[in-house]
């Protein structure tokens, strides 16, 4: 599983169009000679899936999608095949790629597991952060700001990768790799269709304020606060995947 916090950030693009198999530029970033190139391709697309950049009976080419990361088609095919593996995405026969579609109901059931799992898990942190725990989770502060700069940015790409790396990693902190995979994949499964709306609106700083407020409640060992904090945070994330953020 890959963050990519050394990557540049794209930002949002119009749309050409939407048909059922119409085909669409994405705004992404360019990629130079890294290490695991594909990894790095997929938690890009991954991102703008999960912004609403990549739409349902939109057609996606591996070629014209190399080209806009300025990296060869390879990596960029086999992320998308990553994807395909994932039910992300289905192969169009001779054309490409193409998102598949979540349901209200889909969507309902994510943000259910999400918190089923986040909301105990965070506040575990939270009721034995002293020592190292507290210099883990002091450190995740940065990736907290970084969130916010990316909403003042209307940055909606580079708000999902930092809000990715910042709550997978302090998930990680309670010390269960596999509960930080299965978060991962109900994230990517995500679709923030109001997202846009509500950077728009000036709304998505209120949003982006409240991870570090989740690094302060850790650091008080504030159980009962950090349970309420991030049961809210999960209830608008649940708004702006439906599209009521505004």
């Amino acid at each position: 599983m890959s963050t990519r916090s050394d990557l540049p950030r794209a930002t949002s693009a119009p749309t050409e169009s939407t048909g059922s198999d119409s085909v669409e530029e994405l705004s992404l970033p360019t990629f130079n000679n890294r290490m695991s190139l594909r990894q790095h391709v997929a938690e890009a697309l991954r991102a703008s899936l999960v912004s609403g950049h990549m739409r349902p009976g939109v057609l996606y080419s591996a070629p014209k999608l190399a080209a806009q990361f300025g990296v060869s088609a390879t990596p960029v095919r086999e992320a998308m095949l990553d994807l395909v593996s994932e039910g992300l995405v289905e192969v169009v026969r001779n054309k490409g790629f193409r998102v598949t579609g979540v349901s209200g109901h889909e969507l309902d059931s994510l943000a259910e597991l999400r918190a089923m799992i986040e909301v105990p898990t965070m506040a575990l942190v939270a009721g034995k952060c002293e020592g190292s725990l507290a210099k883990a989770v002091s450190a995740l502060r940065p990736k907290a700001r970084a969130i916010v700069k990316a909403a003042d940015k209307k940055d909606l790409v580079g708000y999902i990768e930092a809000d990715t790396e910042f709550h997978l990693a302090f998930l990680s902190l309670h010390g269960n790799e596999r509960l930080v995979e299965v978060v991962h994949d109900l994230r990517s499964r995500s679709r923030l269709y109001g997202l846009e709306t509500l950077a728009n609106a000036g709304k998505l700083g209120i949003l982006a304020a409240e991870h570090e407020q989740m690094v302060d409640a850790a650091l008080q060992k504030d159980v009962e606060g950090m349970r309420q904090l991030v049961s809210q945070h999960l209830g608008h994330v649940r708004s702006i995947w439906a599209g009521d953020a505004g």
